[in-house]
């Protein structure tokens, strides 16, 4: 089943659960903190960036996750392999953060001496500038970054989850921005070549403490056309609807169950480096996924931990539109996640 939410309205009822659980193109569910009605520490808000091309990317996250604050960077160089990883924390924000209740306006900053996060959104762009000191060593990361061309349509999702009433994810996945700007890592730039696509994922939710996900996404132009895809499951109850879209052009094609199937060692681990593939119910989505990189965090501390495997790689496949036009795809640069998180 895949229930689409028409009308707008606010997300949260009287009661603090979701007032309609589906998915929508656009963001119509109203989310506002204050009608949230369980235990504060369980809020969780971020907005995560990716903008990438062939060569090189950069990840940026911004996470007011109640107790814990999370401010991160990655800059990713595909062409050899390899990726850096800035992380600081803040302990209990607790909403200190004043992450915006919608993805249609309002900024988002954190700063301090060693580092300044500024998301800002105007009217028809979004500006990610961040300075980063002791980035790489005794290196300092400075990006200017401009966001354009958003999409007409994006993947808006609002999911319960079973262990409680009030828990819920409201997340939107914006597929397709044009990036310009630079970046610097100590005396090095990198120009931002025409071509560079971006990512936003945007969530605000009350979690479990016990959770684990499964995330994928990529864009780019295929003869001329931009093409791109959202994948993902174990965000909590997706019997209304899943996460899983293609966009084409700037609009939107429903999908539905996308099985992510990750090889598997003798002992039965996860062997993240090994070729994938992802397999549909509805056969729109058959692709190969061969590994690039792992980017691997496994941090913990006492009782919280998350283990992240987030993967760039090259899918080969096919996609098939609603209207049943097919897509093949090859080497198309994307990336799949596993996160497993006790928070």
């Amino acid at each position: 089943m895949q229930h689409e939410i028409l009308e707008e309205k606010a997300l949260l009822n009287e009661y603090g659960e979701l007032s309609e659980c589906g998915y929508s193109k656009k963001m119509l569910l109203k989310y506002d903190r204050k009608s949230i009605k369980a235990n504060k520490l369980r809020i969780k808000e971020w907005d995560y960036y990716l903008i990438y091309n062939d060569k090189f990317g950069l990840a940026l996250t911004v996470a007011d996750n109640s107790y814990m604050g999370l401010y991160s960077a990655t800059f990713l160089d595909f062409t050899n392999k390899s990726e850096i990883t800035k992380t600081n924390m803040r302990f209990m924000p607790r909403g200190k953060t004043n992450m915006p209740s919608s993805t249609k306006s309002g900024n988002v900053e954190v700063k301090n001496k060693k580092y300044n996060y500024f998301f800002e959104r105007t009217l028809d762009k979004r500006e990610l500038n961040v300075y980063i000191k002791n980035f790489y060593k005794a290196e300092t990361l400075i990006a200017n970054l401009t966001l354009t061309n958003e999409p007409e349509d994006s993947m808006v999702i609002a999911t319960p989850f079973w262990e409680k009433k009030n828990a819920f994810y409201y997340n939107q996945k914006i597929v397709g921005f044009k990036v310009d700007g630079i970046i610097k890592i100590g005396e090095q730039k990198f120009d931002i070549p025409e071509g560079t696509l971006g990512i936003l994922d945007w969530g605000r939710g009350v979690w479990p403490y016990k959770n684990t996900w499964f995330w994928g996404a990529g864009v780019r132009e295929i003869g001329g056309k931009k093409f791109g895809f959202n994948i993902g499951y174990g965000f909590g109850d997706t019997s209304n609807a899943t996460e899983n879209m293609l966009f084409y052009e700037g609009k939107a094609h429903k999908l539905d169950e996308v099985k992510f199937n990750i090889p598997q060692t003798e002992k039965g681990k996860d062997d993240f480096l090994k070729p994938w593939t992802f397999t549909s119910n509805d056969g729109r989505f058959e692709m190969e996924f061969m590994p690039i990189l792992d980017r691997h965090s496994n941090s913990s501390a006492l009782i919280i931990s998350s283990n992240q495997h987030q993967v760039f790689g090259r899918f080969t496949g096919k996609a098939i539109l609603d209207d049943g036009k097919k897509i093949e795809i090859r080497n198309f640069l994307g990336f799949a996640e596993k996160v497993v998180n006790r928070w």
